[in-house]
């Protein structure tokens, strides 16, 4: 099973391959395995998303203006904290005036430009059978958790290039090395040699996941934020 991996609480008010229902969850459990991986300490670049005020999926700063993240995490009054590992305190907060989409990625421009240190973007597939980095707020088990309060990460390892999102764009394909993605990580950045490769889209809930290429659509990246 592969499900759109925003938070449990706007999951439930989605239908079709958005929402599990809870016996799935249940039959998905396991022990905390991100779930797994570890906290960051510093990440200048990362941006918690809001939906009406509530904490709903990560994202990645990638210029002064612009924040990347999963096209199914948009949803109502969107907004941001950007620059701190907490999602609830510390960096700088901004509301979005516009967004963008192309397959399940999202462009979000921000009401006032933000300075920091921004997420580079790759223009190339991250090699196959490649370590990866995947980061995000998400649970740290796959029921009964809240999403974390710090920053997760975790290593990944690139099974292939060419799997699909969840709105049929072109996907990168992962299994688990220490840690997996799953709700709350949804717009994510998964990163290979310090670029941004991919924006988490869907996962299985127990070893895989799967994230909207970056390299797909670059172009559509640079005709929209400029970078």
């Amino acid at each position: 099973m592969r499900i759109r991996i925003v938070v449990a609480s706007l999951a439930a008010a989605l239908t079709g391959a958005m929402a599990v229902p809870s016996a799935a969850l249940a039959a998905d459990a396991g022990p905390d395995k991100i779930i797994g991986g570890s906290t960051v300490t510093s990440a200048p670049w990362a941006a918690a998303v809001f939906s009406n005020g509530s904490f709903t999926c990560s994202g990645t700063i990638i210029s002064a203006n612009y924040v990347l993240t999963a096209r199914h995490c948009i949803s109502g009054t969107m907004s941001v904290r950007v620059g701190s590992v907490s999602r609830s305190s510390g960096g700088v907060t901004r509301t979005v005036s516009s967004t963008s989409t192309q397959n399940d990625l999202a462009l979000m421009r921000l009401s006032s430009a933000v300075s920091t240190t921004y997420m580079p973007l790759s223009s190339a597939y991250p090699p196959v059978g490649s370590t990866n980095s995947i980061y995000g707020w998400g649970m740290t088990c796959y029921s009964g958790c809240d999403a974390s309060p710090t920053l997760k990460t975790a290593t990944v390892q690139v099974t292939s290039t060419n799997q699909t999102d969840a709105y049929g764009g072109r996907a990168i394909g992962s299994y688990e090395i220490s840690g997996n993605a799953w709700r709350g990580d949804s717009g994510g950045p998964q990163t290979y040699n310090g670029a941004q490769v991919g924006v988490a889209s869907t996962a299985n809930g127990t070893t895989s996941q799967y994230y909207g290429s970056v390299a797909y659509n670059r172009s559509w990246i640079t005709s929209v934020a400029g970078v």
